[in-house]
């Protein structure tokens, strides 16, 4: 398993995440055997958005005695009502419903406390305008919640919560068609890949959003990193053809930002299939041509951070080179965060020999040679 540390935390959660959706209604046997085979396989990190009260009870049967090699995202404002799941703003029910969460997993604290589904600027203001958000901050001078996070699917009010300066998690949507999307598509349309424009271009907000994230260290948790299985399809994705979950992982991976993606597994095997990430190929990973065979989706000229250049000669990881290089020509000046992620690769744009194979394997044509001078008048 790989693991990437958040910046303003102490954490350093698997890049392969555990998403509990699927797990309601599973007995409490099956729900400890799928959570045996996780933590065996190095997943650390825990999604928890759903109230369902025996879903809850099953996971702190399951993390008992383990505990501490969990990190846990657990969720405020959601609530079970009339025998399902539901968001409010509610003060008491979002008291209530969190106390449940504590008791029912056996814990007396929550890794992150995660501000749920705030895709509007109205519910941006019922929960950090209000007692919602005393609330959490009485949680975590208490230690209750370790770290405050947020999740949306809205670049514009993700960016404004990462900006505030207020969280230290984002839980964001991120797969290769919702970056295509246009930037106020509602999370269902999301889904239903009814956010594209006639003419295609990836959306700036949710770069914007990914690179404010980077150079903040605001960690980035994914979800929907395969929109509901839609992608795994080839009758379904709107690329004409399937990805697979190694696909999908990777994309998401080389957001900027991103720590972990949360697979909502429903058994053992998709366990197996999402950490098979971390043993797969560079070709097994490589996505780009979902792009290079849709000329509906071109990015020509634009790093995808693909990889698909490799291998180099000097073994310069390039997409984290130009991603890097991209992060830092953003600001007026290179952002420590960024200098010092720069600093730490084995190798850099000063090992470029300026050969040129990259440039005859890049799909979309990048000036690769260009963007390693670049990096070491930028970095140097």
């Amino acid at each position: 398993m790989l693991y990437r540390k958040i910046e303003h935390t102490n954490l350093s959660p698997s890049v392969i995440g555990l998403g509990c959706e699927w797990l309601d209604g599973k007995t409490e046997k099956e729900v400890r055997e799928i959570f045996d085979f996780a933590i065996a396989n190095g997943i650390n990190y825990l999604d928890l958005f759903m109230p369902q009260p025996e879903l809850r009870t099953n996971i702190g049967k399951a993390l008992k005695g383990r505990r501490e090699k969990i990190i846990i995202q657990g969720h405020l404002c959601t609530v079970f009502e009339d025998g399902q799941y539901n968001v409010t703003r509610d003060i008491n029910k979002t008291k209530e419903a969190f106390e449940d969460l504590l008791s029912r997993l056996n814990t007396d604290y929550i890794d992150i406390g995660m501000l749920h589904f705030v895709d509007s600027e109205q519910s941006y203001r019922e929960v950090f305008e209000t007692e919602i958000f005393d609330y959490v901050k009485e949680l975590k001078a208490k230690g209750t919640i370790k770290y405050v996070g947020l999740s949306s699917h809205n670049p514009i009010i993700a960016l404004k919560a990462v900006q505030s300066g207020l969280i230290d998690v984002l839980m964001f949507s991120i797969n290769p068609a919702f970056d295509f999307e246009d930037t106020e598509t509602d999370v269902y349309d999301l889904i239903e890949f009814k956010g594209f424009a006639e003419k295609l271009s990836a959306d700036s907000a949710r770069f914007e959003l990914y690179t404010e994230c980077e150079n903040r260290g605001v960690g980035i948790t994914v979800m929907k990193a395969f929109a509901g299985g839609r992608l795994l399809s080839d009758k379904d994705s709107p690329f004409g053809k399937a990805l697979t979950s190694v696909q999908c992982i990777e994309y998401a991976l080389s957001r900027s930002g991103v720590k972990c993606v949360i697979a909502g597994c429903k058994d053992i095997n998709e366990i197996k299939e999402a950490v098979s990430y971390c043993e797969a190929s560079e070709e097994d990973k490589n996505y780009s041509q979902i792009f290079t065979e849709n000329p509906r989706f071109a990015m020509s000229g634009k790093c995808m951070y693909c990889n698909h250049c490799k291998p180099c000669a000097s073994n310069i990881d390039i997409a984290a080179v130009t991603k890097y290089l991209d992060l830092a020509l953003m600001q007026d000046e290179v952002p420590k965060s960024v200098a010092k992620h720069y600093s730490e690769l084995e190798f850099d744009a000063n090992d470029c020999l300026q050969c040129g194979q990259c440039e005859k394997r890049c799909p979309f044509g990048v000036h690769v040679m260009e963007n390693m001078l670049r990096a070491q008048r930028v970095f140097n």
